[in-house]
């Protein structure tokens, strides 16, 4: 694409100071460095109390190098501490449930050499860089719901905006989300409606559900782009997956603490085999942050005998060490009762693991014929799944799964030819 380009890297520069990306952390930052790869007419943006201003390319992919040292994705799993208490927990039975938290990475020190280095971006404004047939594209739905963030669109004519929209469940189920997040999410959309010029979105069902909303707000003429979500590419092959020595048997779960994830029904299956079984039940490695209302889940953890010896709790992994544990679980288990895509289910079958989800219309989308699919409300179902998965034919290691939602290497161009049909 020969139009300038400018990629809004405003909430990813702050997830500097997070311990480890998240899914849309993972997939603005895939988007970022695509669309900061080194073209002169492409730039980021980023938003500061004295309104947007472009970030030079080569400051902008020094800001992406950083984030990911911080997150330490380059870091071997063998080297990670965090991933070396996790192997050793699982080969060894402990009193407690195991609490694996990983530290952060002295981000802050680099934060300031960089801005040192480069200044604060307060000098050209987007205006200027992209002239009249620029394109502007922000991936973090940040800060979407501000309209005043926005509003130097207005004095820019002739660029095109694409804003992608990751689902649209706080309005769809707003019961699994704190109650500001329904306004919230309706703001963003009236955003869209007045500044946007295109969307994209990862799934056919949210385009559906995302045209509904625009032709309620007057915008059914909106393109809306599908673009199935990319896995990081250390979620390919791995010999190491085959080196699983004396590892008690496990199963994986990866995703925020909180009600949506159907954490709670798990754990009372994760019970009755443990009561089943006895100490030659599999393992539950639970990778993921604390979310909210979760008590329920974390006192069943804490205060339950039959599982304090069957699970992992653990936080902060970098992605080279949660795909190690992807590779050698005997499944991963995705049973959220909603999503709006799943990239712990793509990103299992892009790894050659075995995968257990939700038998919801998302999952069936983007997994295909390559999970084992279970109502979410089915306890029963699950463990025999589950207890399948670790005494059955997939017990052993299973052939690579595909999903229709597999990584494509021209998904980054094919977005590009909608930014040139805007």
């Amino acid at each position: 694409m020969t139009r300038p380009l400018l990629y809004d890297i405003t909430r990813l520069v702050t997830r500097i100071f997070a311990r480890t990306p998240n899914g849309i952390d993972r997939v603005d930052y895939a988007f970022a460095t695509h669309a900061l790869s080194g073209a002169p007419n492409r730039a980021a943006l980023m938003m500061t109390p004295w309104g947007p201003r472009v970030i030079p390319g080569p400051a902008a992919r020094e800001a992406l190098r950083n984030i990911r040292k911080h997150w330490g994705e380059d870091e071997d799993p063998d080297r990670s501490r965090p991933y070396r208490t996790i192997v050793s927990a699982l080969k060894h039975a402990s009193p407690g449930a195991a609490l694996v938290s990983a530290r952060r990475r002295g981000q802050y020190a680099d934060a300031l050499a960089w801005i040192r280095r480069h200044g604060l971006p307060l000098r050209e404004t987007p205006g200027r860089f992209l002239r009249t047939d620029g394109i502007y594209f922000n991936v973090s739905q940040f800060p979407l719901g501000l309209n005043a963030a926005f509003r130097w669109l207005d004095r820019t004519q002739g660029v095109r905006s694409v804003f992608f929209i990751h689902d649209l469940l706080p309005l769809q189920a707003p019961e699994f989300f704190r109650a500001a997040e329904r306004p919230r999410h309706e703001r963003r959309l009236r955003s869209l409606a007045r500044y946007g010029d295109g969307a994209i979105v990862s799934t056919g069902l949210t385009r559906q559900a995302l045209l509904m909303e625009l032709s309620a707000r007057g915008r059914a003429d909106m393109p809306v782009f599908v673009a199935p979500l990319p896995v990081d590419p250390a979620f390919g092959p791995d010999r190491a997956d085959t080196e699983d020595g004396d590892v008690h048997p496990y199963f994986v779960m990866i995703g925020t603490i909180e009600p949506r994830k159907n954490h709670l029904m798990i754990l009372h299956v994760w019970r009755e085999i443990v009561e089943a079984y006895g100490v030659k039940a599999p393992k539950l490695v639970l990778v993921g942050e604390r979310g909210w209302e979760n008590e329920q889940v974390m006192d069943l953890i804490d205060r339950c005998p039959a599982l304090k010896r069957h699970v992992i709790l653990a936080s902060g992994l970098a992605t080279p060490a949660v795909r190690r544990l992807v590779g050698r679980a005997r499944a991963v288990l995705a049973p959220s009762f909603e999503e709006g895509y799943g990239l712990p289910v793509v990103e299992g079958l892009a790894a050659g693991a075995p995968v257990i989800a939700s038998d919801i219309p998302i999952f069936r989308e983007i997994a295909g014929s390559g999970a084992t699919f279970v109502d979410p409300l089915d306890g029963q179902g699950w463990r025999i799944a589950i207890r399948e998965a670790w005494l059955g034919t997939s017990a052993s290691r299973a052939p690579t799964r595909q999903s229709s939602a597999q990584n494509d290497p021209g998904l980054f161009l094919r977005v590009e030819a909608f930014f040139d049909q805007l």
